[in-house]
């Protein structure tokens, strides 16, 4: 559904903030402004930080589009503000962005429906690291509420286990340590309810980390994914079905492996996925025939679809 550029109003783009991920938002945030821009949008972009809300309230804004990664703008606090505000905003409302954010919390509900995560232990304090060696080497830590990759390490022994425990708690108190899947990596994007295709990722680095995603030109990134039309079909079901149970909604993305007997393993969901040259939302767009500016667009149109406090 098409939808003009002045049914919108004022539309505030938050980008910035004080996360781990503020580079990645700036640079996702000045694109999504752009785009917004040329289409004739009235758009204004908004590094958020200390009286933003006074920014927003009473200076003509009627919507806002969330441009924020990572905490404080994809973990349902900025969403909550917005809604006792009254603005609408696009993406996921309070509960899909918090619990999506949430790693651990998001593999517990995955497991109590019998969706396939890799086992995974949540380490707070120096004593858990016991519980992360009874899952036997590799494993992936991470914390528990970060994303990007930020503060990500592979291990092999526990004294590899200490080190990363020690980075990752630096972003985070509460850390995951989750079993190695040996395979191929995918991620699924979603907007407005529909499926976009299947992205497979390839990276000579350990893992589709923080360089890989943002600054390495060795990254290569397949799609079409290369699987047969029905295994991706499958793939695709059981990814909305994953992100559909957080209450993820608009549009957003869900990270699987598929490991070498084929079997998926679900790793999480973003729910303000990236929207830089280097991300994977616009390339499936594009493999979709959606280009960059009418990605945004359709983007802000969800913010139509949520319903605030009046």
């Amino acid at each position: 559904m098409s939808v003009s550029a002045d049914s919108f109003g004022k539309v505030a783009v938050l980008m910035g903030g004080r996360s781990a991920e503020r580079e990645i938002s700036l640079r996702s945030g000045d694109a999504v402004l752009s785009a917004l821009l040329r289409s004739g949008v009235d758009a204004v972009g908004i590094d958020t930080g200390e009286g933003v809300f006074n920014q927003l309230d009473g200076a003509g804004f009627e919507r806002a589009f969330i441009i924020l990664h990572g905490r404080g703008g994809e973990d349902g606090t900025m969403q909550g503000a917005l809604q006792t505000l009254g603005l609408p905003y696009t993406g996921s409302g309070v509960l899909g962005s918090s619990l999506a954010m949430e790693k651990h919390r998001t593999k517990v509900l995955w497991r109590g429906l019998s969706l396939p995560t890799p086992d995974a232990v949540l380490l707070e304090t120096e004593e858990d690291l016991n519980q992360a060696d009874a899952l036997g080497y590799p494993l992936i830590i991470k914390p528990s509420a970060e994303g990007s990759s930020i503060g990500m390490s592979k291990v092999e022994n526990r004294e590899q286990l200490q080190q990363a425990w020690q980075i990752a708690s630096e972003y985070d108190s509460r850390v995951l340590a989750e079993r190695w899947v040996v395979g191929a990596e995918y991620t699924a994007g979603f907007l407005q309810g529909e499926m976009l295709p299947l992205i497979r990722l390839e990276t000579p680095h350990q893992f589709y980390d923080y360089q890989a995603k943002y600054s390495a030109d060795t990254t290569r990134y397949l799609c079409p994914c290369g699987l047969p039309e029905a295994e991706e079909a499958q793939l695709q079901s059981l990814c909305r079905k994953a992100y559909e149970t957080v209450g993820a909604s608009g549009w957003g993305r869900v990270d699987l492996m598929l490991d070498e007997q084929h079997q998926p393993w679900l790793i999480e969901v973003n729910t303000v996925p990236g929207m830089t040259d280097h991300s994977l939302v616009p390339m499936a767009a594009k493999a979709a025939g959606i280009g960059f500016d009418e990605l945004v667009m359709r983007i802000l149109q969800t913010s139509h679809e949520q319903q605030v406090a009046s």
